[in-house]
């Protein structure tokens, strides 16, 4: 007799957990070590047949019968160089959504009990897919202070990956910048525990949406990475060690973890360097001792790629390793052999079933929240407004950092000369982890200037040179153009842009820069220079006495002289990027974004961030120790003041006036300074911010909650448009914490 009515965990009424406690039992040892593998590229899972459509490979077919189901699928959109999927073969709006059907139907028909899998993609900075939209790289994101408008992109970027089939989003939330060599800097939000923090929890907000048993159908579990510390490598080198005291972990590298959390974020991803002398994937003190025990975590916990075999150099062998990965608190692999031998692992003992059914219930409980056991399918298509949210985070992250009134373009310009290697493409605005674009998407800064500027003005334009090499043949167009104009835009930078060209690592990162690769993961700097023919290009078009404006398009700050006029950075804006770029740059919008991190004066001074800590020391004899351009500096078409800070009751408020003639935006930031504490403090730290919008002559009130300062610390708040400044000459407030302080 069947006992198909006792099967609860199949009744869609059922709570989650009780329909976890029915299934785990049912399962067979394999089939449990099955759910914890995410084994398969999900490229590799399909291919086009002659008529259009698609057909599955031996390969998933091979997978699949390996552990009778599927655990989860990574990457089954993914499109770019490494995974060598284009339009002529990938998944695109129309029929991704069928392909996820149809992988699923095999996995849940290859399941003895009708388990089906996750199916698990990057959104980095959009959906990694094919005609998924392309938003600004994350330290972009960061230069906009605005976690508001971020969340409206990251609820976007959710339902373009839910009405494609997918279910969880992979999100770079967590690492911290601290060296801006590193090539994955264009992942960070910034250099600052509390503005990361802020957009970390925006990002859970927006794709998860409010907390609940189940994930609405436009809405996916967030696995934030990388948890935790990796932006601490050493010399800025991917996947270095990471020399790390607790007190630093914490203070820096952990608060954007700890409010993803309490956000409800569905999952964090360990990540592949070392805390205290372990790599997180094996670290049990961090992944169960802390993210479990102590912060209530009961989420899942996913490895980087491939880093769980890497703990074979720690045990001897790969099995040894998966095992130590599943007990240290890894819930689930990807593309590791590790865990693969989790059956065999169990069987000599080297981790028990207990630990391992534990993880299956988080896997699980995944799955039925997601509705993936009762058909539930994700919003039907994907939503209208992408463009347009993409173009909103670009134009607010447009930061001046230095202007002699250049800038807007005067009306009395009537000819533009539009120069050098960024001016004329979109290719390298995208940032790393970007799939191909149709053509004729986005905007370069030439066609925006073209389009935006005001009637009868001859917009002229030369490149220049290249990103990179030393070729100067471009340069006396470029001269010449400048030279016959009233005004030089000079748009420099550099790329994240993969090419076919590339040779990658079997993790995906690039394993050595090619072309005009000049940044993403993989491609690390020892130094912070543009391309040696950019500067040439540079002191050439200064040198005609034209006024000249230097864009900054790139994924990480670059050292450019002081010798222009003007000079903006727009970081990876997207696609459409130079529409924003061209706006702010003719006045049609103001400037407003602000630096997430500090720029230096020269690699040599590296590390350079403004929260280190409040020691008494010299600067160097060869140069200043002080940055070029601070934490939250950004100039704009106006000028604010700031009055002093006012301590009301556990709130902290200031006024703040526009001074100029234009309208403009301030982002006013609260920092404190410890006074007294039991610890050595920092020289200060951000502790809140807030955009307002003032008319010319306008004055506006802002208002800071001042909690969350440990009772009996004695601090003083400060309020001012950039972490410099509030170590200047701004008035300060003095505040000592009382026993119990509001949240």
């Amino acid at each position: 007799m069947s006992d198909a009515p006792a099967q609860r965990y199949r009744d869609p009424a059922a709570p989650v957990d009780a329909r976890v406690h029915d299934l785990l039992p049912r399962m067979t040892l394999r089939e449990k070590a099955g759910q914890l593998n995410q084994r398969m590229y999900g490229w590799n899972a399909y291919r086009r047949t002659p008529d259009g459509g698609f057909e599955l490979t031996d390969a998933l077919y091979a997978e699949t019968d390996r552990v009778e189901g599927l655990g989860a699928l990574y990457g089954l959109q993914r499109a770019d160089a490494w995974s060598g999927v284009d339009h002529t073969g990938g998944p695109g709006t129309e029929d991704a959504a069928a392909l996820a059907d149809l992988v699923q139907r095999h996995v849940v028909e290859r399941s003895r009990l009708g388990i089906p899998a996750l199916f698990v993609e990057e959104v980095p900075h959009g959906l990694m897919a094919l005609d998924g939209t392309v938003l600004p790289v994350n330290l972009a994101v960061g230069a906009t202070w605005d976690p508001e408008l971020y969340e409206r992109a990251a609820a976007h970027a959710a339902a373009e990956l839910r009405a494609r089939g997918g279910h969880v989003a992979l999100v770079p939330a967590l690492d911290i910048s601290r060296d801006p060599r590193w090539g994955r800097t264009e992942e960070c939000f910034g250099e600052d525990p509390y503005l990361a923090a802020r957009f970390t929890e925006a990002v859970v907000r927006g794709m998860q949406g409010e907390p609940g048993t189940y994930f609405a159908a436009d809405k996916a579990p967030v696995v934030l990475k990388h948890f935790a510390g990796q932006g601490a490598t050493v010399g800025g080198r991917n996947s270095a060690e990471s020399e790390l005291g607790r007190r630093e972990l914490h203070e820096i590298h952990l608060p954007a973890a700890r409010a993803g959390i309490r956000a409800g974020a569905a999952a964090v991803m360990a990540a592949y360097n070392e805390v205290d002398g372990m790599p997180c994937c094996g670290n049990r003190a961090l992944l169960t001792g802390l993210l479990r025990e102590q912060w209530g975590f009961d989420g899942l916990v996913m490895a980087d790629g491939l880093a769980v075999d890497r703990l074979a150099r720690v045990t001897g062998d790969k099995v040894s390793a998966g095992a130590l990965a599943l007990d240290a608190g890894v819930d689930l692999s990807l593309w590791d052999e590790g865990f693969t031998h989790l059956e065999e692992a169990v069987e000599r003992g080297l981790v028990s079933e207990e630990t391992l059914d534990a993880a299956v219930a988080r896997v699980l409980r995944l799955k039925f929240r997601l509705g993936l056991f009762d058909g539930t399918r994700g919003t039907s298509s994907p939503p209208p407004g992408g463009r347009d949210l993409s173009t909103a985070l670009a134009r607010s992250a447009v930061t001046l950092l230095r202007n002699d009134g250049v800038l807007p373009v005067p009306a009395s310009v009537s000819r533009i000369a539009v120069i050098g290697p960024q001016s004329a493409t979109t290719a390298h605005q995208l940032g790393d982890y970007t799939a191909p674009q149709r053509p004729g998407t986005g905007t370069s800064v030439l066609d925006a200037l073209r389009t935006l500027a005001p009637p009868g003005v001859d917009i002229r334009h030369a490149k220049g040179c290249a990103l990179t090499g030393d070729d100067l043949s471009g340069v006396p167009e470029a001269v010449a153009a400048a030279a016959a104009s009233d005004l030089a835009v000079l748009v420099l930078g550099g790329s994240s842009a993969r090419t076919p060209e590339t040779e990658f690592d079997a993790n995906g990162a690039a394993r050595t820069a090619v072309s005009q690769l000049t940044c993403g993961e993989g491609a690390d700097l020892a130094g912070l220079g543009l391309g040696r023919a950019q500067y040439a290009l540079l002191d050439a078009v200064v040198a005609t006495g034209t006024p000249t404006a230097v864009v900054l398009i790139q994924g990480r700050p670059h050292l450019v002289p002081d010798t222009a006029g003007a000079l903006l950075t727009a970081w990876y804006p997207g696609p459409w990027g130079g529409e924003a770029i061209a706006e702010v740059l003719l006045g049609l919008t103001e400037p407003v974004g602000r630096l997430p991190l500090s720029v230096p004066r020269s690699a040599t001074q590296l590390p350079v961030h403004y929260n280190h800590k409040d020691t008494e020391y010299g600067g160097y004899v060869d140069e200043s120790a002080e940055p070029l351009h601070s934490f939250g500096h950004g100039l704009a078409y106006t000028t604010f003041a700031y009055g002093p800070p006012r301590l009301s009751g556990h709130t902290v408020e200031a006024d703040i006036t526009n001074t100029g003639p234009r309208h403009g935006r301030s982002v006013a930031q609260l920092y404190l300074r410890r006074l007294r504490t039991p610890v050595w403090p920092r020289t200060l730290e951000l502790h809140g911010f807030r955009a307002v919008d003032l008319a010319p002559g306008e004055t506006r009130t802002v208002t800071f909650p001042a909690g969350a300062v440990p009772p009996g610390t004695v601090v003083e708040f400060r309020v001012a448009d950039s972490a410099r400044a509030a170590l200047t000459a701004v008035p300060t407030q003095s505040f000592t914490a009382p026993e119990e302080t509001p949240r």
